[in-house]
């Protein structure tokens, strides 16, 4: 693309005489007439020394520039915040990685409107970034592509390979003796090798492959490690694509519909995604006007089995699944299963299944049957996001399932109003076979933020208790956590839902295959203590997690904070 289009946007900022002194900030900057007369491109970069997921992002970024340049564009590169969820997780910090979502999206909104731009490259690494960044596109409604950083290698000790989950796991396996302080040290020194986000299907790599399931992202551009050299060339073409999405108008709005979301869930519940990936699709489809309810990621489960074997609720990581063909070998799977519409549009301009078509990937029948089974012999028959409803979850809870299918556990509530009393319950080695741990007041308002609970589930597992042990909260869980943990749970306990009446000692009941979470109390006991209890307060009164607190909506619907979007109706 050599000319710039009369309607374009950023004609606003560079045409005519009276934008004399805006073309002069411009060439303070480097710009020059050619770069004036093409095409805006914001590069959105979350790069930072945070956090290993974002630590190399300037480098792909600069890749995505030198694609948009060499297109005939105009790279403007720019940056938004990141937050750890690994590093704060545990934390009274993690109460920020939610609202990091909702900062990126706005941050991002901020700026392509005031600086007029034409279109985008949004870069993603850790794990709020992803959806953050599709958020901004799907808002700004400009041609935009998607582009992940990509994933952290394994790491290896004791002979075999080991992520970041496995470090969380030994922290639980020292508090329970099970594992030497001197062990946990080298675990620690060897599980994270270099740049790139967690390794297995956990959050970030979950919205990655979401990415390319929605249509975002180009099929394929998921896989490739952060450290390859074709992590930069996916990244160089991102910056291409950015201009042909210009020059014929593909805007999000042009890809996403009912179908794009039914995908993703297809995807995301087929090779064990992370249960934020519930959270962060129903707050996609609010952005994009598309009616999605929680319930219909359960209807899509049952239908999807479970296909890949991916920590955490298997055995490998996503480099394994690069190594296999990538994301779009499973969608291939699923497509001609009938799983997954290949008709539905893509970033590229053509259809998910002309995109198959156009990748040199393996023959089926070459790809690891131990890694990604055939559709009609899978891992499991179902896939593996439940959502449970009960007593205790009018509105919905999600599971993600790491075990056995038709898990049904009865026990005694254990509960704790926050987190970190949690967590010292089973550091002193208090918990006991059968409990249900229940964390409250940590729900997106409540929390505010809807921490995530790694620290503590992983401290459950490390223990020995993945399967005798469960846990309940309206807050959430990591991608990496496994074993019967129940998060998201609506209406959270701050507005007034049923597990703020909770005692220690009550019988809960979670089913799974019936999908329920009940308490053994009657309506008319768990209405009585709701109106018994002193009416919560906001956690913080000031500053930016008052401001997000006060205007998430709930989990149910995406805890988005967007006035203009579906919340809480």
């Amino acid at each position: 693309m050599t000319e710039k289009p009369g309607n374009l946007r950023s004609s606003e900022v560079t045409e005519g005489v009276e934008r004399a002194p805006h073309r002069a900030m411009f060439r303070a900057m480097g710009y020059d007439d050619a770069d004036l007369s093409s095409p805006m491109v914001g590069i959105a970069n979350p790069a930072a020394d945070i956090t290993p997921c974002n630590v190399h992002l300037d480098d792909v970024a600069a890749s995505a520039y030198e694609g948009v340049d060499g297109a005939g564009g105009m790279p403007i590169e720019f940056g938004t915040i990141t937050i750890s969820d690994a590093i704060s997780m545990g934390t009274e910090g993690m109460r920020a990685s939610l609202i990091s979502r909702e900062v990126i999206a706005d941050s991002v909104e901020l700026v392509a409107f005031g600086e007029r731009m034409d279109g985008l490259v949004t870069v993603g690494g850790c794990d709020k970034n992803l959806p953050g960044m599709m958020m901004a596109a799907i808002r700004t409604d400009l041609p935009s592509v998607f582009l992940y950083g990509g994933s952290i290698m394994p790491g290896e000790h004791d002979g075999r390979e080991v992520t970041i989950q496995n470090v969380f796991e030994g922290v639980g396996a020292v508090a329970e003796g099970e594992m030497s302080e001197g062990e946990l040290d080298d675990l620690e020194r060897h599980a994270c090798p270099g740049a790139g986000s967690c390794g297995g299907m956990f959050t970030a790599n979950t919205m990655a492959s979401v990415a390319e399931a929605l249509g975002l992202a180009p099929l394929g551009s998921a896989g490739a490690p952060a450290e390859f050299d074709e992590r930069y060339e996916v990244a160089e073409r991102a910056g291409e694509l950015a201009l042909d999405c210009i020059e014929n108008d593909r805007t999000p709005s042009d890809i996403l519909d009912k179908r794009s979301f039914e995908n993703a869930i297809a995807l995301q519940v087929a090779i064990g995604g992370s249960t934020n990936g519930v959270l962060h699709l129903l707050a996609l489809a609010a952005e994009a006007g598309v009616d999605l309810d929680i319930e219909e990621f359960d209807a899509i489960s049952r239908r999807t089995p479970k296909i890949a074997n991916l920590q955490p609720g298997g055995e490998r990581v996503m480099f394994d699944l690069y190594e296999q063909g990538g994301v779009p070998v499973v969608i291939r799977r699923l497509v001609d299963a009938g799983l997954f519409d290949g008709d539905a549009m893509t970033v590229t301009g053509r259809t998910i299944s002309e995109e198959l078509e156009e990748l040199d990937l393996p023959a089926d029948d070459a790809i690891d049957a131990e890694f990604v089974r055939p559709v009609d012999d899978p891992f499991h028959e179902e896939g593996a996001i439940k959502i449970l409803t009960g007593n205790l979850a009018p509105d919905g809870a999600v599971l993600k399932v790491t075990g056995e299918d038709n898990f049904h556990h009865e026990g005694p509530a254990r509960v704790f109003e926050t987190e970190e009393d949690a967590m010292a319950y089973v550091q002193e080695g208090r918990i006991e076979s059968g409990d249900v741990i229940v964390i409250r007041n940590e729900g997106p308002r409540g929390g505010p933020g809807m921490r995530e609970m790694l620290g503590v589930t992983s401290a459950v597992v490390g223990a020995g208790h993945e399967d005798d042990v469960a846990m309940v909260t309206d807050g959430r869980f990591s991608g990496a956590t496994r074993g019967p943990m129940i998060g998201h749970v609506a209406p959270e306990s701050f507005a007034g839902g049923p597990i703020g009446a909770l005692e220690d000692g009550d019988h809960v009941t979670i089913d799974i295959a019936d999908r329920t979470l009940d308490a053994e109390l009657s309506d008319e006991e768990l209405q009585s203590r709701l109106e018994s209890r002193d009416e919560p307060e906001m956690a913080y009164q000031n500053g930016v997690l008052a401001k997000y607190g006060a205007t998430f909506g709930s989990a149910a619907n995406g805890a988005v904070t967007n006035p203009g979007v579906k919340r809480d109706e």
